[in-house]
């Protein structure tokens, strides 16, 4: 019997490698995309931004520890799956 609860492959969950896409606001100076796994969802934590007023400070819903050591977030759409 198939595992009901598996996630297609394409899906980016907890435990997902992914390539973090660096955005035109990203202060860090980071130009390059960089790769590393994904810890933490914050699905559940996500607001929408037009229920804050405002349209700046995106919520970020991803957290990524980076190969190279550094633990960076990243909104809804700025990874892909490496």
């Amino acid at each position: 019997m198939p595992n009901s609860g598996a996630q297609p492959a394409d899906v980016i969950t907890v435990g997902s490698r992914v390539t973090v896409i660096p955005t035109s606001g990203s202060r860090s100076g980071d130009t390059k995309p960089r790769i590393g796994v994904v810890v933490a969802d914050f699905a559940e934590s996500v607001i929408d931004n037009s229920d804050l007023g405002r349209d700046w400070a995106p919520v970020q819903r991803w957290a990524i520890a980076l190969d190279d050591g550094r633990l960076v977030f990243a909104a809804e759409g700025g990874l892909k799956l490496a």
